[in-house]
């Protein structure tokens, strides 16, 4: 593994720290209300959003015509550096952004391209994507939402659940089955549908912590334009191919959020006095559980590097994203496990108590865990696929 940054690479972090000293808001990473539409937390997001677009930062890895930066790859990993260092955001569209514009560059019309990707950029238009439903969570190609074409227009009846973003969002990339006789990777399209169009409800899902992050998505005789079609009729299976895709390659960069958790547990550890009157760092069995963190954090690094470097030596992506999300979700939930550890009762409220018991999600966020040992296990070690 070959990992150097290049020195055009440590001049832009020059640039870009220079620019958040200048820019940066406090408590921009992690505001204490809710997400919702005409909130203050949402406001301050979207003129975040749009300052980081006007001065070149918000689209690092899109190309130039699409009013990106173009930026090499370590430019891009500098970025992210630099932004977890000062604790920014990056963009309000945290689904669109990496995993709905990329579908729209390689399938969309040229109409739909100068249409979307300029207000998705600077955060004007925020997007969800319809993708799971109560009979079809990970296994996407089970879908039974309709869309029957009538005319100019697709008629879409059905459900999308665990929706990101969706009491917010003013499109959403959606996943139908047009045609029902096709085997089930086949017959799906998917159709760019604006939220405000009649016969869209979206239900809130508040989650056992009180946030109002996902909502089920309604749709009874919703009327979208055929012209809100994104590839081919009946291919939706390969646009959603390519959102999943640019989906899962960012999860390498998660590391750095979990890296600086850990630090603040350590550190934490070394403040908190257990009722013996040691301090927690001082107990040996916490201290190996505190080892035992650290050590994955690094080694969830150097997974992050090693597919870093093998892309900037032309090597295609390899196992190590599927292996970088497994341990990324085992992580989450040993550091909040570590936590309750650490502060005992005091664990079981405010913001330790809502980690607590949120975390679980992470298994099952960007792929399932068992999905991703699935496929390490076949395509890693070259064991055979379950009876």
């Amino acid at each position: 593994m070959d990992l150097r940054y290049p020195p055009e690479a440590e001049a832009f972090r020059l640039e870009l720290r220079s620019w958040l000293e200048a820019n940066a808001e406090p408590d921009l990473a992690a505001p204490h209300e809710t997400l919702e539409r005409g909130s203050p937390a949402l406001e301050r997001l979207v003129a975040w959003n749009r300052k980081l677009a006007e001065a070149g930062y918000a689209a690092m890895s899109w190309p130039v015509e699409y009013g990106g930066r173009g930026a090499s790859l370590l430019e891009q990993v500098v970025f992210v550096e630099e932004m977890e260092r000062v604790q920014a955001p990056a963009t309000v569209n945290l689904i669109g952004m990496p995993n709905i514009a990329p579908a729209i560059m390689q399938w969309g019309t040229d109409e739909q391209k100068e249409r979307f990707l300029p207000r998705m950029m600077r955060g004007d238009d925020i997007w969800c994507q319809g993708m799971s439903e109560p009979d079809a969570g990970s296994d996407l190609a089970s879908l039974s939402t309709r869309a029957v074409l009538d005319g100019d227009s697709f008629v879409v009846d059905g459900q999308k659940t665990w929706n990101t973003l969706g009491h917010i969002a003013d499109w959403c990339q959606l996943y139908v089955r047009t045609d029902p006789s096709a085997p089930k990777h086949k017959g799906i399209s998917c159709l760019l549908v604006d939220m405000r169009t009649p016969g869209v409800e979206v239900r809130p899902l508040k989650t056992i912590t009180g946030d109002l992050g996902f909502s089920e998505l309604f749709f009874t005789d919703v009327r979208v334009p055929k012209a809100a079609l994104l590839g081919p009729l009946h291919e939706g299976w390969k646009v959603a191919t390519t959102t999943l895709a640019h989906e899962r390659a960012g999860v390498a960069k998660l590391h750095l959020q979990l890296r600086r958790n850990i630090a603040e547990l350590i550190s934490l550890s070394t403040r908190t006095i257990l009722p013996d009157g040691r301090r927690a760092s001082e107990d040996p069995v916490l201290r190996q559980k505190l080892a035992r963190i650290y050590l994955e954090g690094e080694y969830l690094k150097l997974l992050s590097d090693r597919a870093v470097s093998g892309l900037l030596h032309g090597r295609a992506t390899g196992p190590e994203g599927s292996l970088a999300k497994l341990v990324w979700s085992d992580l989450q939930n040993h550091i909040a496990e570590v936590t309750s550890d650490v502060l005992g009762p005091d664990g079981l409220g405010g913001r330790p108590g809502a980690q607590r018991v949120s975390v679980r999600a992470a298994s099952i966020a960007g792929g399932t865990t068992q999905v991703n040992r699935n496929i390490i296990a076949q395509r890693v070690l070259g064991m055979p696929r379950g009876g």
